[in-house]
């Protein structure tokens, strides 16, 4: 382990690092090199700040934290390769360096199916085993992790039989009541769970990421300020997700997936110039046998379930307080190919993620989609129904739908300039409280409400 004066590295400048005190540098070796890395880091927080630089070739770790004023660099060839051993992550109650309060703490309490807990969010405590990770940030500023090309952190797929839907492992990187933040340049594969959990955080920027198979790519909630450029995500669960969330950018991202580009909820949200496509490279891995979960095998080639579900499918649960009415969102200038639905909304009750809060606005702008599957669903909420728009769009369906979108509670839907493909009965089918459509300049639809005759069914997300 080298100990020096901070060299100015042009990519850490590129990422907006600020210079800080101390560089260490830890060479690659043989065996676990978990101890020396963490050694590394608490010694850059003792002088007031530093940089922890991996040259190239493989650091076999289990759990590590990060701290306020830290940054972990990796240098080209770089891996973090993590253990597979779930019970080797439990870091944070053993720190004595910055021990966790009381409060945050959650000993012996595991993930349960949200069918049988009873209270959501016991899970989410900042030590709960679900919140482990390779990295840990916790209530920390000013920290950044910046990768150069060809550097990986590797989660190995780890398995943990007591963890989520009794497989899934420790996420990527978990972060939680943390402030300016910068994700940079690396790959990350394979994580046991979330590449990305972000929780009460602000002020975080992820860029020329690459993220491959595991489950969510990045993971926010409760998060304020964010911005996701310039990423490519292949991920076998969302690749964006979550809620409460405020002041959002994604832009300039392409996005491949096995289950929602977006499933997400929150306030002034932008996503723009992305495209998003399925089926996806990586299956969802909880359509694998088990004995791929537990061995981390991917399956056999087109093994499991790999279609994109949806663009966007609305978040919003009983895990948190959510803090302001959800609205506000933008989607625009992207591209979309072989999602079954282009917009999942359903607010009747009948889906475990979509309660809490509705939606009030959303609003689509240049926009296309080609191999639709199912109409678009936007049940909205009785007391607060949802305003709907799209302009400029193109839609096309690969085999002919009932009606265009299907569901309740709309206070208004605008449709403008928008071109529909496939589409043989009326605009909108609804189950109560829908406005007459305003359309203009659209091709492909007649502007007729058509009153459901059947239950309320739709396919759960």
């Amino acid at each position: 382990m080298n100990i020096r004066p901070f060299l100015s590295f042009a990519s850490f400048f590129a990422a907006g690092l600020v210079a800080s005190a101390v560089e260490i540098e830890i060479t690659a070796a043989d065996g676990d090199r978990t101890a020396a890395i963490q050694r590394a880091i608490d010694e850059c927080w003792r002088e007031g700040g530093g940089v922890v630089v991996l040259d190239g070739g493989v650091h076999a770790v289990a759990g590590i934290r990060l701290r306020s004023g830290t940054s972990l660099y990796l240098k080209a060839g770089a891996m973090l390769k993590a253990s597979r051993d779930c019970d080797r992550y439990d870091i944070l109650g053993n720190d004595a360096l910055e021990p966790v309060p009381d409060g945050d703490s959650a000993p012996g309490v595991l993930w349960a199916s949200p069918r049988k807990r009873k209270n959501n969010d016991h899970i989410l405590k900042y030590a709960s085993r679900w919140n482990n990770a390779i990295i840990r940030i916790l209530r920390a500023h000013d920290v950044k992790i910046v990768g150069e090309p060809g550097s990986v952190i590797d989660g190995c797929d780890s398995y943990d039989p007591v963890g989520e839907e009794r497989f899934r492992g420790v996420h990527g990187i978990s972060v939680h009541a943390s402030t300016n933040l910068v994700f940079s340049g690396y790959t990350i594969r394979n994580t046991g769970n979330w590449a990305h959990l972000l929780k009460d955080c602000a002020d975080a920027r992820f860029e020329k990421l690459a993220i491959l198979g595991g489950h969510d790519g990045v993971h926010m909630s409760s998060c304020d300020r964010m911005t996701i450029e310039n990423c490519t995500m292949k991920t076998g669960d969302d690749c964006v997700a979550g809620f409460d969330n405020e002041d959002v950018v994604v832009r300039g991202c392409s996005l491949n997936t096995a289950c929602s580009a977006f499933r997400f909820g929150g306030r002034r949200v932008l996503i723009e110039n992305c495209r998003c496509y399925g089926p996806g490279e990586y299956p969802i891995r909880n359509s694998l046998p088990v004995a791929d979960r537990i061995s981390g095998s991917h399956g056999a080639p087109g093994a499991g379930r790999r279609t994109l579900l949806a663009l966007f499918t609305y978040y919003s649960d009983f895990t948190l307080n959510v803090r302001s009415d959800p609205g506000d969102i933008t989607v625009r200038n992207c591209r979309v190919e072989n999602a079954e639905r282009f917009l999942h909304y359903n607010f009747s009750g009948s889906e475990t993620w979509q309660k809490n809060r509705p939606l009030g606005s959303i609003r689509f702008e240049n926009v296309s989609a080609s191999g639709l599957a199912m109409s678009l669903c936007a049940y909205g909420d009785a007391v607060r129904p949802l305003s709907l728009e799209l302009k400029d769009c193109r839609l096309s369906f690969a085999e002919p739908q009932r009606e265009f979108v299907r569901g309740a509670n709309i206070e208004s839907l605008l449709l403008e300039r928008v071109t529909v493909e496939g589409v043989e009965g009326p605009c909108v089918r609804s189950w109560g409280g829908v406005s007459e459509p305003v359309l203009r300049d659209t091709t492909g639809l007649s502007g007729e409400v058509e009153a459901a005759s059947e239950p309320f069914k739709t396919k759960t997300i």
